[in-house]
């Protein structure tokens, strides 16, 4: 099944005539307005401080630090990547392991009192970058994505999982040889684990970071406890049950680390998990009822807003304002995730136009938007847009639909991005991100995560012909 590629849509009107085609909601300006003055270029008032544009930089799982957790010159590069692209967001930089168990890759970056000194000097090299570039960080805002991986924890061989899971999965166990119960965490367990999160906040204030992300997406432990119906004990079962892990953490971060701000990234709806069927075309891996779903209408191919509009009620209760949307997640449906037209390894073909899933994440986050104006959202999956990204994100900024546009993995082959656009540059065509999707293919295969086909640093590099040599394997 192909799909004709957003790069094809060379006028406003070949790009509108495709949407009606797929009969989108989606909208898009047609000029893009540059200057401080622009839709994506007004800066917002949040705390003691402005945040001086519209772009955000999404935090990515990073397969590059030292086994021991410290970052090394690869991670050292990407976040002054971030500081170099112009926005003034950064949320979380990339996903940091509370505790060894918790790591996704044995590569991962893992925040604890030995690795403080190069957690720290990441934001350090962020704020110098970007006060060389734009001569001042006063607007700038940077936090650190708190994670522990929970099903997918894989701390010690990138090829071997080493699961702590939050209940049993009508799919996932089967997809991951779970068979047993001894994988889940007891509510004790939770409570230990509530506390590194508490610990790891502490030190990421006292590195410097103005707010901590405590994640609740994509399948990782946070986000499997918001669909934990089926769990007995104090996590599980009822919605106050369901979220009581992130208000412990949220009281107790209150209580060790005042003045630290608190952000959430949230998969706001989930999907079953689908897997390669008929010419390795997604489909869905449970098509009669869906119950593990946070945000899902049960069928698994739909969605159900009752309760994550609950669930930022309660961060609004719970003195967020910060709140990154997601969705589904990367292991098990990342065509609803991750829109793209070319599959990771392990994945599968996608079943609709990506710029359906594209749509999809936009108009759910602008449902919750406009229900709760006051809170600062930062929308996703905008990078599938590719030359458009600039004229959809700026018609969602200017309509209320969303806060923040955010990046991720346009900014591997493309950081300065929103600094081009801010000043009105032409995007060069050879930097945007074509959702290749080798940036995930390279960790899951065991290679550093890069953009090996646009980004002249990774092209370079002898990891790209084992790349090549897998992608070949592939088909």
């Amino acid at each position: 099944m192909s799909y004709p590629r957003v790069s094809t849509f060379k006028t406003p009107e070949a790009f509108q005539e495709r949407l009606n085609d797929l009969r989108l909601e989606l909208q898009f300006d047609r000029e893009v307005q540059s200057g401080a003055n622009s839709p994506l270029g007004q800066s917002v008032p949040f705390q003691d401080q402005f945040i001086g544009n519209r772009f955000c930089i999404l935090p990515m799982e990073g397969w590059d630090a030292e086994s021991d957790g410290k970052p090394t010159d690869l991670v050292r590069r990407r976040w002054r990547n971030f500081g170099l692209s112009g926005a003034k967001l950064i949320w979380g930089g990339e996903a940091v392991a509370v505790r060894h168990d918790g790591r996704a890759n044995p590569n991962q970056l893992l925040i604890n009192e030995e690795n403080l000194t190069g957690i720290q000097e990441l934001r350090e090299i962020v704020e110098t970058a970007h006060r060389e570039q734009f001569g001042t960080t006063d607007d700038l805002l940077i936090g650190l994505q708190l994670t522990h991986s929970g099903r997918f924890a894989r701390p010690n061989d990138g090829k071997r999982l080493e699961p702590q899971i939050g209940y049993r999965h009508p799919v996932l166990d089967e997809k991951f040889a779970i068979d047993s119960d001894d994988k889940i965490m007891s509510d004790e367990d939770l409570s230990k684990l509530i506390e590194d999160f508490v610990s790891a906040a502490v030190l990421s204030q006292k590195a410097g970071y103005k707010f901590v992300d405590v994640k609740h997406c994509h399948g990782y432990l946070g986000h499997e406890l918001l669909s934990g119906f089926d769990r007995p004990g104090k996590y599980g079962g009822s919605f106050e049950n369901r979220t009581r892990f992130l208000r412990e953490i949220v009281s107790g971060i209150r209580a060790e680390a005042p003045g630290l701000e608190i952000g959430v990234r949230v998969s706001i709806f989930d999907f079953t998990p689908f897997e390669p069927g008929a010419d390795r075309i997604g489909v869905p891996s449970m098509v009669e009822s869906y119950n593990s779903a946070f945000g899902g209408d049960g069928t698994g191919q739909g969605i159900d807003l009752e309760e994550p509009t609950r669930f930022l009620k309660l961060l609004q209760e719970l003195g967020i304002k910060l709140v990154c949307t997601t969705c589904g997640s990367p292991y098990y449906n990342p065509h609803i995730q991750r829109p793209a037209i070319f599959p990771p390894s392990d994945g599968y073909q996608p079943p609709e136009d990506p710029l359906v899933g594209v749509d999809r994440q936009i108009q759910a986050t602008a449902q919750l938007k406009q229900q709760f104006p006051e809170l600062l959202i930062v929308g996703s999956g905008y990078s599938y847009l590719q030359e458009w990204l600039p004229n959809v994100g700026q018609y969602a900024v200017a309509n209320g639909l969303v806060d923040f546009v955010g990046l991720g993995r346009m900014v591997l082959s493309y950081p300065e991005l929103p600094a081009d656009v801010l000043a009105g540059n032409t995007m060069p065509r050879k930097k945007i991100c074509r959702t290749f999707s080798d940036c995930t293919t390279a960790p899951r295969n065991g290679i550093i995560s890069g953009c090996y086909p646009l980004d002249p640093f990774y092209k370079e590099m002898p990891e790209r012909q084992e790349l090549l040599a897998i992608k070949k394997e592939m088909g």
